[in-house]
């Protein structure tokens, strides 16, 4: 969703560069805990977030809802375990998000005020909340390059693997047609489907306990 408003600009970089940082970072250390040093030898290894941001995905973000913004190179070759390896420094990213918008939700059900009259304090904490949700429930849908893809690749028997890794070109054709069509036609758009709802239930359920 694009915005102009100063303060949400504020507080969506704000939420965005904690929630990206979190979620790379938990991509490289869960990858070199299973023995991949990839990410981890090209100085990733760090909660540094000018290692991990994209500029242009960051920028696109905050302005428009949506941007490219990150990337964790991960080898599974590397790992002593391959294909559960891999499973989990996949998976490590979405979850760390989830694990951010517990901590930050602690003091908004601990001060139910924050939330309707908390001012910048709370919108930031709401915020860091609401969009790391978002990047959780976006990050598992199984459509390349979305994590979601890769930790269905790493569940599925080889052979089901064998072939989900054949569609994996048309799959991505899939996920940028469904972007296109959110900015072309919102009414139309099968990802709000797919994320808002589910967010908005566990956003909730964080914040005001049900």
């Amino acid at each position: 969703m694009v915005t102009t408003d100063i303060q949400d600009l504020l507080v969506r970089a704000i939420a965005l560069l904690i929630g990206m940082t979190i979620h790379e970072f938990a991509h490289v250390y869960v990858a070199y805990r299973m023995g991949d040093n990839t990410a981890a030898s090209q100085g990733r290894l760090t909660l540094n977030p000018l290692v991990h941001i994209n500029p242009i995905g960051f920028l696109m973000g905050v302005l428009i809802g949506f941007g490219i913004l990150g990337s964790a190179p991960i080898n599974p070759s590397r790992m002593r375990n391959p294909r559960w390896g891999y499973l989990a420094a996949v998976a490590a990213g979405p979850f760390s998000n989830l694990i951010v918008a517990v901590v930050f939700a602690i003091p908004l059900r601990l001060v139910p005020s924050l939330v309707f009259e908390g001012g910048l304090l709370g919108n930031i904490l709401f915020g860091v909340v609401y969009l790391n949700v978002i990047l959780a429930v976006f990050n598992i849908i199984p459509l390349a390059p979305l994590d979601g893809w890769s930790i269905a690749y790493a569940l599925l028997p080889p052979e089901q693997a064998r072939w989900w890794q054949r569609y994996q070109q048309i799959s991505m054709y899939v996920f940028f047609g469904m972007i296109m069509l959110s900015f072309v036609a919102p009414q139309l758009s099968v990802l709000d489907k797919l994320i808002s709802q589910p967010s908005l239930t566990i956003v909730r359920f964080l914040v005001l306990g049900g």
